[in-house]
This record gives structure tokens, C-alpha cells and sequence, in this order.
């Protein structure tokens, strides 16, 4: 049975995840991606500047269509890591989410290495973090805390399982998504931390009141390979690797004759703008990225996140004039090819990848 963990608990434990979240690259799993690709025609019949990459998130236009997603906060360290995040996401227009606010709702003092995110970008979409534990008070509290556009609900129960002081009860988490949905004032996402959503945990949260759900699914940083790294036996490492990839979650609720009634984001393991391209074109309306932005920033320092970040928007450009799409809801029409483990998957979960590979013609 787990203990409740102390603010300051809570704070070490941020930086011992940002600290194996670096350590760690290297073991991401991203193959799902590469069984994805698009059939080339060679006429594609625009010019890049027709081509507009702007994408409708909860309402509002987001001018390109990936973001940083969530990643940290609570200690000196993260602090500055948010800071030059948030400075990164303001300069190239790109949305920004922050981690976990916990640690901050149980310590007033640790707020600012939160709505340091807000003070560097002022302009930016800001989307706040809690997770279904909290009550709608504290979610209130952390929309504030950023004067948040929008708030992420994360689920990770796969890595509170695995984490030594980890909750262990995941009951009631649906009647709290309900409670906090109801009672913020901003629209309010649902997402995984990297071991993704399957189309029956979407279907189930339709009904809480949530405007979105990011599949976030596993490729990315791998949290049972993290929380694992800080048991004292490292009995669990059989389990990393849990979940299903982003590009099947995508497949599993967009790519269907049926698809699911929220919009949705995606993210996890996303490691360049081909994969932010494969995202929108299996039905994304927006494409997060963490770990990459992350090392970028840790390992060659804030400038080279800023031209990282143009070149992304860049290359998205050209890649949706390569494929002759004028907007990211032409994207949805070009034709996919679905290979490998990814494709096998997908046929058992009963995705039509024939009609993928011939979408022009419908």
C-alpha cells in the first residue's frame, strides 16, 4: 500500500525522471512510424506557398500543427527547463504543455516553475496537467496557476504500478475526469503517458464531458523503463515496451468506418516532421512531441530549440506540398500504406488498410 509523498518527495522524484528521461534515449521504440508511409504521385498540383499548416485545436487556431507536450516542473532545475521551453514556444508560435502540477498544489513555493511557462509565453496556447487524483478544486487551482487555455488529465496507471511509491487504486478515475470536466472552464484532454489509448478507453471517456483525448502512445519515453531505473531490484524490466504504439492508436480510432466521437491528438515517440505528417494524415488534429524537444534543448541548448522548432514548421510545409495537400484536412484524404507489425495489428483490431492505400479515389 503507498504512502502519500511528500512536496519535496515529489519535487526529487521531477528531477530524477528529467535526468533518466536523457539517459534513457536511445532505447525509444519507433517502429510503428516507419510501417507507415504515403504513396508518392508525382503531380501534386500545388505550390508550397498555397500550402497552410494551420490546425483547429479546442476551438482555437493553432498556426502550425504539432506542440510541445508535457514533460516537467517543480524544482530549480525544471524551472529553467519550462522557462526555455516556453521562450522556445513563444518565438515559433507553437503550443506548449507543462507536466504533472502535483507537486505544486501540495507546495505553494514550488508555482513558479509552472507559471514560469505563462511569463515567457504570454501569447502561446498553454495547456495545465493534473492527473484524476486531484479534485476540481485543485484542477481549478492549476488552470490558474498558468491562466491555462486548457488542461491535460493524464493517465498513467501503467506507470504508477511500476513506480516504488505509486498509487495502486484506479478506481472511481472516470467519475473524477467527470467531476474535474465539469467543473474547469476551459476544455479539458485526456491523455495517456506513453502506453496509449485504446478505441474502448476513448469510447469510455466520450461520456465524462472531456472536449479531446491525445493517444500518446508508447515509442517515446518509456515511463515503466524510467520509474523501473529507480526500483531497488529492477524487477520489471520485462515490462517495458507496454501498450500500443501511437500509429495503431491512430489506426485503431480514426481509420475506421466508425471512428470515435472526440477529436484527437497524438503523440509519443514522435521524432521528426514526417511522423508529426503521418499523425495528421491517420486523422490527428494536432501532434505532440517531448522527449525530442527535450534533448535538443538539454543537449545543444535553448537557440537550437528555437531553429529546431522553425524547422519543423518548415518541413511540415513541404511535406503537405510533396503529398498535394493544401490544408491538414486533405491531409486525411492521401493514400497510406500500413506494413509490418503495425499492419498486422491493425487488421486484428479490423482496420480496413486496403481503403488506407486507395483514399484518392473515394
Amino acid at each position: 500500500m503507498s504512502h502519500e509523498p511528500t512536496a519535496s518527495q515529489r519535487a526529487s522524484r521531477k528531477d530524477e525522471h528529467l535526468d533518466l528521461a536523457i539517459r534513457l534515449h536511445g532505447q525509444d521504440r519507433t517502429g510503428a512510424f516507419d510501417d507507415v508511409s504515403f504513396i508518392h504521385h508525382g503531380l501534386p498540383g500545388i505550390s508550397a506557398e498555397q500550402v497552410d499548416i494551420g490546425t483547429t485545436v479546442l476551438g482555437s487556431r493553432w498556426e502550425v500543427p504539432f506542440y510541445i507536450n508535457a514533460m516537467t516542473g517543480g524544482t530549480r532545475a525544471t524551472a529553467a527547463i519550462n522557462s526555455d521551453l516556453a521562450e522556445a514556444a513563444a518565438d515559433a508560435g507553437v503550443a506548449i504543455a507543462c507536466g504533472s502540477q502535483h507537486v505544486a498544489l501540495h507546495d505553494p513555493e514550488r508555482v513558479d516553475s509552472f507559471s514560469v511557462i505563462r511569463r515567457r509565453a504570454p501569447g502561446a496556447f498553454v495547456l495545465a496537467n493534473v492527473g484524476p487524483t486531484v479534485g476540481p478544486e485543485e484542477a481549478m487551482r492549476a488552470v490558474e496557476m498558468l491562466q491555462a487555455d486548457a488542461l491535460q488529465i493524464h493517465l498513467n496507471a501503467a506507470q504508477e504500478m511500476v513506480m516504488p511509491e505509486g498509487d495502486r487504486d484506479f478506481t472511481g478515475w472516470s467519475e473524477a475526469i467527470s467531476a474535474i470536466a465539469a467543473a474547469v472552464t476551459v476544455p479539458v484532454v485526456v491523455k495517456e503517458v506513453g502506453f496509449g489509448l485504446s478505441r474502448r478507453t476513448i469510447g469510455a471517456l466520450a461520456h465524462t464531458g472531456v472536449a479531446a483525448v491525445d493517444v500518446a502512445g508508447s515509442g517515446g519515453t518509456d515511463f515503466i523503463a524510467i520509474e523501473n531505473e529507480r526500483r531497488p531490484r529492477r524487477d520489471l524490466s520485462y515490462l517495458v515496451g507496454w501498450g500500443q504504439p501511437t500509429a495503431l492508436c491512430l489506426l485503431e480510432s480514426l481509420a475506421v468506418d466508425d471512428p470515435v466521437d472526440l477529436p484527437v491528438l497524438a503523440s509519443g515517440g514522435v521524432r521528426n516532421p514526417l511522423d508529426v505528417v503521418r499523425s495528421l494524415a491517420l486523422g490527428a488534429c494536432a501532434v505532440g512531441a517531448s522527449g525530442h524537444f527535450l534533448r535538443t534543448l538539454v543537449k545543444e541548448g535553448p537557440e537550437a530549440l528555437r531553429q529546431e522548432l522553425h524547422t519543423w514548421s518548415e518541413h511540415v510545409r513541404t511535406l503537405m506540398t510533396l503529398l498535394g495537400a493544401p490544408d491538414v484536412s486533405q491531409l486525411r484524404r492521401t493514400d497510406v500504406l500500413v506494413t509490418g507489425r503495425t499492419a498486422e495489428q491493425a487488421r486484428a483490431l479490423g482496420v480496413d488498410l486496403g481503403g488506407l492505400a486507395h483514399r484518392r479515389e473515394q
